[in-house]
């Protein structure tokens, strides 16, 4: 059972950045992918940025352009760098593994807050 374990929530102003971190209790390798999601009350949990095995990136349109996913594999880490940030990314951030051998597993973290005030 995978454990993930995310860190670099807070609060910040318009325009400021942040970068949230998700550590694996294995290696990020063990995944066919990884991801970031958010969730604000009421609304769907959506998909921000994901990073697959062969290193092949997506983002959200709402993203693109302020968001950077990355990882290091000797920390058995994947980093979510957050730029220009916008009253609209407050949300709580969760980390996802997904994992994928005949049926597919989901694995999330318990989830940081990222607030953005005016």
């Amino acid at each position: 059972q995978a454990q993930l374990v995310e860190s670099g929530g807070g609060l910040v102003q318009a325009g400021g950045s942040l970068r949230l971190s998700c550590t694996a209790s294995g290696s990020i390798f063990s995944f066919n992918s990884m991801g970031w999601y958010r969730q604000v009350p009421g609304q769907q949990r959506e998909l921000v940025a994901a990073i697959t095995r062969g290193g092949y990136t997506n983002y959200a349109d709402s993203v693109k352009g302020r968001f950077t996913i990355s990882r290091d594999s000797a920390k058995n880490t994947v980093y979510l760098q957050m730029n220009s940030l916008k009253l609209e990314d407050t949300a709580v951030y969760y980390c996802n593994a997904r994992s994928i051998v005949g049926i597919t597993t989901n694995y999330w973290g318990q989830g940081t807050q990222v607030t953005v005030s005016s």
